[in-house]
């Protein structure tokens, strides 16, 4: 039977991205695998292609090829935003986390075994 594993990588952010479309390239080919990126944002940057690449707008990322990501696999979350709220950051990074994993044992016909 297969079985699903979600490998999740954290990166610390703490300026803008200046590749942004090799980024999404490489966004939209690991769409493909069993992956989440949890990105935190630090300090006082303009963080609006962060959030580009976060897709939460239900905008789906696309490659220089025309190749549109299966899922969204990236959360972005600024500390600036969390930092004196109720949410924590590890809260507000492991929102998104499965309903990522789902989406992908979805998307590679993946059934849940007891």
């Amino acid at each position: 039977m297969p079985s699903c594993s979600d490998y999740i990588i954290e990166k610390i952010q703490d300026g803008v991205i200046t590749d942004l479309q090799e980024t999404k390239d490489a966004l939209v080919q690991a769409a493909d695998l069993p992956l989440s990126i949890l990105i935190v944002g630090v300090g006082g940057a303009d963080f609006k292609e962060m959030e580009i690449l976060d897709a939460d707008k239900g905008e789906r990322l696309e490659s220089t090829t025309g190749r549109v990501a299966v899922r969204d696999i990236v959360q972005f979350v600024p500390l600036r935003d969390v930092q004196n709220g109720d949410v924590s950051v590890v809260q507000s990074l492991l929102a998104e986390l499965p309903s990522q994993l789902l989406e992908y044992m979805r998307f590679r016909k993946i059934q849940p075994t007891l």
